[in-house]
């Protein structure tokens, strides 16, 4: 023990090992392998505490016990702990230590707003969406059986753990269920919607559900967490996440993460799955609907997802028909939880605290390592990109020519016309709607008038005479034809009754009968109608064929997925082929007879724009040129083109932002480095340089990438750094430069591990007895970072 140490455990630290106990400890575990566990288990996921204590065991050549494991997550535990609390000291020199922060600083390219840049349509874009991968089982008791035999979850065996996560990527769960269904009801007693905001509906939002509840009410009793609900820039930076707590999707995690978003962010454009019907959600709610309106939010549908929404809700929210999205396809989510659920081998189990403080770290990890690592080659990326459709413009041109189209706003209005045209078919009108109705109901009159007259001609049987032979066999024909009877009666005065009832409502003088015009002009509504909902249940089927294939072929789908979504595809190609062959007989059955649809049609059809157009309505509009295939094409081409020119405008924003970022930054690092130095705090010192190079590292790879893309010919952007709006990373004209050879501590070369059992055999039970002891070793830990030279890098 070195002298001033006043525990054990304090002196481990300082001769750079982490002990597994506050008093007396016999076991220690050295801060690099503790460090090189936390970037391996951060750049590999599924490597968790138990392989690698294994692994140790392996190298060390010694068995490996149980209580080892225990052993290294106490350790790492309080190590990951000091590497917080050091970080809170360094954020709060750097004058970081305010609420949002992090979040207001999120991503350079969409935050870092520079002096006398043109304003933005929509200035953030975002996504958000939810993943059930990181579930975590909930640790109960055994199930118990009542006295009726019914089965109930066991009680409760977590353990009570009260502390928080290290950042601040999680909302807590009290603000998230703010916004729960339960307290909606009351909220809504006395809220009057905005008539501004108010829309017809899309058709969209009844047949499209995000994660289903009874679809995750069957784990309830499995998990607690059944997921997570995050939010990411169109960059992939993290802006927040909350957890999905014994539900599934519910509307109340995209209302907290909304509100949180628009408090602090402001106008911002938000992408979802369910985009369309969120949007209309967030405007009927009485908490959020002003909030949405006064900072101008604007609700999005991703590109991927949005194609398989009808046709008049992609006029609305697609991003390829919304102004200011650009190119951007906000489906960001689905790219990071491919990487984030490979996490969920190690946090499937774990306790509420380390499965949080494991998604926090790897949230942390991905947006310093792997997000900004990436940030000039997406921007490149993505200018290349808008470039390239940029370049197509003579291409439309020629083909504008041979369609007779005169400019460009023709397009506008073609898209508007087609919403029109779509917009009719929501919703039938009352007239025609009444008038199928009693078409129907004439046609049920007819038929059973026929069978009235059918069942009023049958002869009663001859009742045996001069014995009872017989008898009872006629007696129950006798009283089975007059049941008939009496049934087919009352059948058709209930329909006579409904056709009389139709006549005054719709005012018809004399009964339709086949022949009429009236009667003909009601049997080809009713044929259409007919038609439409084969087409509705054909498109069904096609969607879901779309998914599954979709699922087939993304990565890590294990093997017997894969064999499950075929053999459901297998069944489910049979479904389409009937209900092709229905659809076609509702086709050929209108007036003129729509055209009908093979099975190769049906499996070419990659967007479901191509299903909405046979949706034909009272009016045929199959021969103007937006509803051809190639004016449709030349309206796609054109929205492309003018998309690809906001995303240049947008890029040509955000590069100067990126790169004045990275010059601030490192001053601002490298000033308060020097002003550490100078004011003797060399501990703090140390650990602002590595916070500079935790990103710093990056900088001269991100401007060589933004030089090349300088000299791409039709490049119109600068890489020149600019002035910020902000002015926290301001530094005086004099700064104090930082020392030539400033003493960098290191961890003295001691043996990887010391371990004996007695510390892994000691009971656990009594975690509460002398907690304020624990708490004075731990503050003599901390003390260390601060009043030692020797202290090893966090």
């Amino acid at each position: 023990m070195i002298q001033g140490d006043a525990f054990v455990s304090s002196a481990f630290t300082r001769q750079g090992v982490m002990p597994v106990s506050p008093y007396s400890p016999t076991v220690a575990i050295t801060i690099r392998v503790l460090e090189f566990f936390r970037a391996a288990h951060l750049r590999c996921p599924r490597l968790g505490i138990q392989a690698f204590v294994r692994t140790l065991c392996d190298l060390h050549g010694i068995a490996p016990r149980p209580y080892l494991v225990y052993q290294f997550t106490v350790a790492f535990d309080l190590y990951l702990a000091l590497r917080a609390i050091v970080d809170k000291r360094v954020q709060a020199e750097l004058g970081r230590d305010v609420a949002n922060w992090r979040l207001k600083n999120s991503c350079p390219a969409c935050l870092y707003k520079l002096e006398g840049e043109p304003e933005l349509h929509i200035p953030v874009l975002a996504t958000m969406d939810g993943n059930n991968s990181l579930k975590r089982f909930a640790r109960r008791e055994r199930e118990t059986i009542s006295d009726d035999e019914t089965t109930a979850p066991g009680a409760s065996k977590e353990r009570c753990d009260d502390r928080v996560p290290p950042g601040d990527y999680y909302l807590p769960r009290e603000e998230v269920d703010i916004w729960a269904q339960e307290g909606l009801e009351e909220l809504m007693k006395g809220f009057v919607a905005d008539p501004e905001w108010e829309e017809e509906s899309d058709g969209c939002t009844e047949r499209w559900q995000n994660m289903k509840e009874d679809v995750t009410a069957r784990a309830w009793g499995l998990y607690d967490e059944t997921g997570i609900f995050i939010s990411l820039c169109r960059h992939g930076f993290v802006l927040v996440v909350a957890d999905m707590v014994q539900s599934g999707e519910l509307a109340k995690y995209g209302f907290a993460v909304t509100a949180h978003l628009i408090r602090v962010l402001r106008e911002l454009g938000l992408g979802y799955d369910i985009g369309c019907k969120f949007g209309k959600m967030v405007k009927a709610h009485p908490l959020l609907s002003q909030l949405a309106k006064e900072n101008r939010f604007t609700s999005l549908v991703g590109a991927f997802h949005g194609h398989a929404h009808n046709r008049i809700c992609q006029t609305r929210f697609l991003t390829t028909y919304v102004k200011g999205v650009g190119l951007e396809d906000l489906e960001g989510c689905e790219s990071f939880f491919s990487k984030s659920n490979a996490l969920a081998a190690s946090t499937r189990y774990a306790t509420v605290f380390h499965r949080q403080q494991a998604i926090s770290t790897y949230l942390e990890h991905m947006d310093n390592f792997d997000t900004y690592q990436g940030l000039s080659s997406l921007l490149s990326s993505k200018y290349r990109r808008a470039l390239k459709i940029k370049s197509t413009l003579p291409a439309l041109q020629e083909t504008m020519e041979s369609l007779g189209v005169v400019n460009r706003e023709t397009f506008e209005s073609w898209l508007a016309r087609e919403r029109e045209c779509l917009e009719q078919l929501l919703k039938e009108p009352l007239v025609e709607t009444l008038q199928m109705e009693y078409y129907q109901k004439l046609v049920n009159l007819r038929d059973h008038e026929y069978h009235l007259q059918a069942v009023m001609g049958v002869d009663m049987p001859m009742m045996p005479v001069g014995g009872d032979d017989g008898y009872s066999t006629a007696v129950r024909q006798t009283s089975r034809i007059e049941s008939q009877r009496w049934h087919a009666q009352e059948v058709h005065a209930k329909t006579l009754a409904a056709v009389q009832d139709l006549e005054l409502r719709i005012g018809v003088s004399a009964r339709w009968i086949p022949g009429d015009a009236d009667w003909e002009a009601a049997s080809k509504m009713v044929s259409e109608r007919r038609y439409r909902r084969a087409l509705d249940h054909l498109e069904r089927l096609v969607i879901s064929r779309m998914f599954e294939l979709t699922k087939v072929n993304m990565a890590g789908t294990g093997t017997s997925l894969i064999l499950s979504t075929g053999c459901a595809l297998t069944s489910r190609s049979k479904a389409v082929k009937t209900a092709i062959l229905k659809y076609n007989e509702a086709a050929e059955s209108c007036t003129p007879a729509r055209p009908t649809l093979t099975w190769v049609e049906v499996v070419e059809y990659a967007f479901l724009a191509d299903f909405d157009l046979l949706r034909l309505g009272r009016e045929d509009v199959r021969k103007e040129l937006w509803a051809t295939p190639g004016g449709r094409a030349a309206m796609d081409q054109h929205f492309k083109i003018l998309r690809a020119e906001e995303e240049i405008f947008r890029l040509d924003l955000e590069i100067p932002r990126f790169v004045t970022y990275m010059t601030d930054e490192d001053s601002f690092m490298v000033y308060h480095e020097g002003r550490l130095q100078q004011e003797g705090k060399v501990e703090l010192a140390y650990q602002v340089r590595l916070l500079r190079m935790k990103r710093g590292r990056f900088n001269s790879i991100h401007m060589e990438r933004l030089v090349k893309l300088s000299e791409v010919p039709g490049f119109s952007g600068s890489i020149t750094p600019g002035n910020a709006v902000s002015k926290e990373r301001r530094v005086p004209a004099e700064a104090p430069r930082v020392a030539e050879a400033m003493p960098i501590p290191m961890p003295m070369p001691i043996d990887e591990i010391w371990c004996t059992e007695e510390d892994g055999d000691e009971e656990i039970d009594d975690e509460d007895e002398e907690i304020s002891g624990v708490s004075v070793a731990f503050e003599h830990i901390l003390r260390i970072t601060h009043d030692s030279s020797d202290v090893p890098a966090l």
